[in-house]
């Protein structure tokens, strides 16, 4: 796995952005440059291509921020000795070619080419990213506030503005960065030059849209992610338009930004559904963003897009918990296995009444800390909130002690104080005690179920994912992911 420390073993390090750069591969290569530069390390931060940094915003961030980065003509290239790319790869049209005797990439984009040195990682931003490697050794970009407020705004401006945040280590990026509050807000307020507009104005008037379904896509110049979002989000206030894509072309693929306002749509999972297999997407309930990568995708992408959103809607059903008809007596009962699970009582965490965020890779869930409230930890480390005396119907405590490893460790955030806490340290382990039963069957067709716990959002589950409701509770019907169901679920016969 590879570690930032690995580049100390280097000399003649030389972080090369790609062409036109924009806030997020600024300040990535800025704080590299600082750790690099923290840890006796020389190095130097470059550019190249046709054009030169021209954006207002960005230009005022290099300047307040004191980034020390340096435009190369390409006529003016040379070989270096260790080149490491930021929010680029190497080989990709995007970032000038320049030889070097070893090549390490720290990018977040879908691979393009091999990586015999560096990460990829398919997060919001490549500050993300960095901030997240950084941290792993033990170093903190806060005691060096300019790279801290660079790596906020690079993350803020990569995923418009902060409203398509999917991935945890985003968010945490984004609650733990401390940030130059002033600088930001005059950054984010100097970021529309009047082309821009142009830009904007003229998506707006290019555009297909269906009104028996009540979408539209629009086609963008290529511009900033935070103009697309401008315009997303002012093209979703035109009557008739439920949920709206806008895109535009970059070299390497297609950036997306997804609107909706239909309860029945949430935009991360239309995004997910749209990018599935070429590409990739997430965000909000009402916001998100997404890519289409070019490499193997032989389509026209407005046809294609057409076909994938037709074929969304066309693709599930809706299942309201409190009124779901289903006639219950066919489907198979089921118990859950005595496998090891983990709980955690909310009150061990957080005080009683303290409002807090349960941050999973499954999404952030909102809930207070109360004596009737616990956390369930699922086999892969999924985790929702129990009440209290459900839990106690459903498990009992066992003597094991609970550990688990898995890719991210959930947490919960105490939102009056920002603290994060990892629930697997507060864990205890418990086993189902097989006297609740559930009835459960495949789904035959994706199925957003509107639960009992939450009735302005939905459950999406894909076919073969199993639908079930408890048996002692007709109106609590939800999804279980069929993978994890196999996993805690055994047929009563």
């Amino acid at each position: 796995m590879f570690k930032l420390s690995d580049l100390l073993k280097h000399d003649g390090i030389v972080i090369q952005c790609h062409n036109i750069p924009d806030a997020d591969t600024i300040a990535s290569a800025f704080a590299v440059y600082t750790y690099l530069k923290a840890h006796g390390k020389d190095s130097k931060i470059i550019y190249s291509g046709n054009l030169e940094i021209t954006k207002p915003n960005l230009l005022e961030m290099i300047t307040k921020l004191s980034v020390p980065i340096e435009y190369i003509k390409p006529e003016e290239k040379t070989a270096v000795k260790t080149l490491v790319l930021v929010d680029c790869q190497y080989g990709e049209r995007n970032a000038e070619k320049i030889e070097a005797e070893t090549a390490a990439v720290i990018d977040h984009h879908v691979q393009v080419n091999d990586v015999a040195f560096g990460v990829i990682s398919q997060l919001g931003s490549c500050a993300t990213l960095v901030w997240d490697l950084a941290r792993q050794e033990g170093f903190s970009f806060n005691e060096y506030p300019n790279v801290a407020t660079a790596l906020y705004y690079g993350l803020y401006t990569d995923t418009n503005s902060l409203e398509e945040i999917s991935h945890p280590l985003d968010k945490d990026a984004r609650d733990n960065l401390q940030f130059d509050a002033n600088l930001i807000r005059s950054l984010r307020n100097n970021n529309l030059t009047l082309a821009e507009l142009g830009i904007a104005g003229a998506a707006l008037a290019n555009h297909s849209a269906n009104h028996d379904i009540k979408y539209a896509i629009f086609h963008s110049a290529p511009c900033d992610p935070n103009i697309l979002g401008f315009i997303s989000d002012l093209a979703l206030q035109v009557s008739g338009i439920d949920v709206c894509v806008v895109y535009n072309e970059l070299s390497d693929g297609y950036k997306l930004s997804v609107r909706s306002c239909s309860r029945s749509v949430m935009a991360s999972e239309f995004t997910s559904f749209i990018t599935e297999g070429v590409g990739s997407g997430g965000g909000h309930v009402h916001k998100a963003g997404g890519f289409i990568r070019k490499n193997g995708f032989e389509q026209e992408i407005e046809s294609f897009m057409d076909k994938r959103i037709a074929e969304y809607f066309d693709s599930y059903d809706i299942i309201d918990s409190a009124n779901h008809g289903l006639d219950v007596a066919k489907m198979k009962k089921y118990k859950k296995k005595r496998l090891p699970l983990g709980f955690v009582m909310s009150t061990d965490m957080l005080e009683k009444g303290t409002p807090m965020i349960i941050r999973t890779l499954e999404g952030d869930t909102e809930a207070q800390a109360g004596e009737d409230i616990y956390f369930m930890i699922g086999p892969l480390g999924e985790v929702y909130p129990i009440k209290a005396e459900k839990w106690a119907n459903s498990y009992e405590l066992t003597d094991e002690e609970f550990e688990k490893d898995y890719d991210y460790s959930p947490t919960v955030k105490n939102k009056y104080t920002g603290e994060s806490l990892e629930i697997i340290n507060y864990a205890k382990s418990c086993t189902a005690k097989g006297e609740v039963h559930i009835r459960a069957k495949p789904l035959i067709k994706n199925t957003k179920v509107f639960t009992a716990w939450n009735p302005e959002g939905y459950m999406y589950g894909k076919a073969g994912d199993m639908l079930a409701v408890r048996s002692d509770d007709g109106n609590d019907a939800y999804i279980i992911r069929r993978d994890i169901f196999e996993k805690t679920y055994e047929e009563v016969k």
